[in-house]
């Protein structure tokens, strides 16, 4: 069986020189002294290195750090290391343990690595452990576990996390679950900014549940939200109406976390505005908006629209979603397919995403409901940027956020791995990169 040693994204750029992360090629842990004679070379150059091991033992699934000082440009290099592994188990001979020879040689594509570094002060960068749905959903980790290795893997130090993912113990997370997730949080430096929270306004035997019943739905999660660090939880806007709104003051001044009403897709201002009204009126600094930037969608990602002509989209309707996509009209013509019959099975959940999720607004538009808000989720699909359809939105945000005085914290959150396979730690690092020198760079 031959393991792998360099994965995808095993290389990294760095302001003061490069990291190349090792897996181990080993079926079991190791004692981090079990790794020696590291010789990397890139692009032919032989490049000194430090090692750092996750701990005293390499678990299995961790990577050991080799930091460079040489600095390197983000692309293609070719990369060749090699070391030795004592293995502490097995005897190489009379006089030893064994001690066993390997190498890895392919090309790698460096990748700018995340930096602590915010992009303006009072603003924090942030991940979502949501983008790692699918190997949630896979279950051969834990969700806990694969959420910590968010920051161990360095992808970023701060990380939203969903409550309905996280805790087994779900709706009401037990403290001693609770507690054992920000323990191991906690001891790979990182900690949770936002728990993304859930009012089933329903219950399990079809009857709407009251507003008294849906508060006590809701306040176990806000209290495991306090428990673990976060500085507050997330529901959708306008779910919790406001009786709920005003019944729910008392536990959030109690618990000190603020409660975020997440806005998305066509939720804009004109579109929802009692809503933000609810919350204008409230004026309670622990309830505020969070702005999802997919209501700022200047084109339908790449990708999606792929899917979408593979199936057997009509053609006509294709062209105006590629071309049309801010145009009103376009609306109108995805409405009546939709009533017609005529979207193909295979996409029909992927197409209603065009009437919940993807939104055609401007910047400008949020612009007056911007002091309510003290969150913001920078959603991807691809990273597909013709036309800036990635890269638009986030500078276009950044700039009035800036104008409005916002602190806050801004998160990448992945939705695009409902149709894409890609892995989530390179498409959440290299959304990382792309986003924080637009932001830093927003007058």
């Amino acid at each position: 069986m031959t393991l792998p040693v360099l994965r995808d994204d095993a290389l990294r750029s760095t302001s003061d020189g490069f990291e190349l992360l090792l897996s181990l090629p080993w079926i079991r842990s190791l004692p981090g002294e079990s790794l020696g004679g590291v010789v990397v070379r890139i692009d032919g150059h032989e490049m000194p290195v430090a090692a750092t091991t996750p701990g005293s033992w390499w678990y299995l699934q961790d990577r050991v750090a080799l930091r460079g000082t040489t600095r390197i440009a983000p692309g293609s290099h070719d990369v060749d290391v090699s070391f030795t592994l004592a293995i502490p188990y097995l005897a190489g001979g009379p006089d030893g343990q064994l001690v066993l020879p390997f190498r890895d040689a392919r090309a790698l594509v460096a990748t700018a690595a995340a930096t602590p570094a915010d992009p303006a002060p009072g603003w924090q960068l942030t991940a979502s452990a949501f983008n790692w749905t699918p190997e949630v959903i896979g279950a051969e980790s834990s969700a806990a576990d694969i959420a910590v290795g968010v920051v161990r893997a360095g992808v970023a130090e701060s990380i939203e996390i969903e409550a309905g993912q996280t805790w087994r113990s779900y709706p009401t997370p037990a403290d001693a679950e609770v507690d054992a997730f920000r323990a191991a949080i906690d001891a790979v430096g990182g900690h949770v900014s936002i728990v993304g929270a859930s009012i089933d306004d329903w219950a399990p035997d079809g009857r709407r549940r009251s507003d008294a019943e849906r508060l006590a739905f809701l306040v176990p999660q806000l209290r495991a939200a306090a428990r673990v660090g976060a500085i507050g939880a997330r529901v959708p806007l306008g779910q919790a109406g406001p009786a709920l709104l005003r019944m729910l003051q008392p536990t959030l001044a109690e618990l000190d976390i603020v409660l975020f009403e997440e806005a998305q897709g066509h939720q804009t201002p004109q579109a929802a505005a009692s809503a933000y009204d609810d919350i204008a009126v409230l004026d309670d600094p622990r309830i505020r908006v969070l702005l999802d930037i997919s209501m700022l969608m200047p084109a339908l990602p790449v990708t999606y629209l792929q899917r979408l002509r593979a199936a057997g989209v009509p053609a006509e309707l294709m062209q105006r979603l590629e071309t049309e996509w801010s145009d009103p009209a376009t609306h109108s013509a995805v409405v009546d397919l939709l009533r017609s019959g005529g979207v193909p099975p295979s996409v029909h959940t992927l197409y209603m995403n065009m009437l919940v999720r993807f939104g055609r607004s401007d910047a400008a538009d949020v612009r007056d409901v911007l002091p309510l808000v003290r969150g913001v989720h920078l959603k991807f699909w691809d990273l597909d940027d013709a036309g800036g359809r990635v890269s638009n939105p986030i500078r276009a945000i950044g700039r009035e956020l800036r104008s409005a005085h916002f602190t806050g914290t801004l998160c990448s959150e992945w939705g695009g791995n409902e149709w894409l396979d890609d892995d989530p730690a390179i498409m959440t690092r290299e959304h990382l990169a792309l986003a924080r020198p637009l932001l830093e760079g927003t007058r």
